[in-house]
């Protein structure tokens, strides 16, 4: 009997993680970021992003609302260059090369990485495109928008940098 208790209780555990690991990363969570290898060749340690707020999306170059918002990304990139506010896309294309063509295509300089392992244990399931996680300077999610944001909502991202 304690036994059959004690095997129940360990799948119960592991079930449990199961689910987490299945959850994707929502508001309130602290996520840490992983060393990233940026598509450029140039790997950025976790260290780099400890202490600074951190803009994060998850896009794909077949995605049409990626599209959409990537302009507006790379302004607001352009626009806190210099400041606190640290800004990462990830693509989930299948191949780097695909990834790298439409940012060479568009003129994009946002850093960009390739979508890992190491990222999707980090925040979870995914549920659409483009996903973007704010954390703050603890790594917690504290904006977290699945589907395209209008021009205004992407600029005012910036506040995140501000002291």
């Amino acid at each position: 009997m304690r036994a059959r208790r004690v095997a129940t209780m360990w799948l119960l555990a592991v079930l449990g993680m199961a689910g987490a690991l299945a959850h994707g990363a929502e508001v309130g969570d602290t996520i840490h970021l992983p060393d990233v290898k940026l598509l450029d060749g140039h790997t950025v340690p976790a260290s780099q992003w400890a202490g600074k707020p951190v803009v994060i999306e998850l896009w794909a170059s077949w995605c049409p609302f990626c599209a959409l918002q990537n302009p507006r990304l790379q302004a607001l990139y352009d626009k806190t260059r210099g400041t606190r506010l640290q800004v990462l896309t990830i693509s989930i294309d299948k191949q780097p090369q695909d990834a790298v063509a439409y940012l060479k295509q568009r003129g994009y300089t946002f850093p960009a990485a390739m979508d890992s392992d190491a990222l999707r244990r980090a925040f979870g399931a995914r549920k659409g495109l483009p996903e973007l996680y704010v954390l703050d300077a603890q790594g917690r999610v504290v904006q977290k928008e699945v589907g395209e944001m209008i021009d205004d909502d992407v600029a005012a991202l910036a506040r995140y940098g501000k002291p």
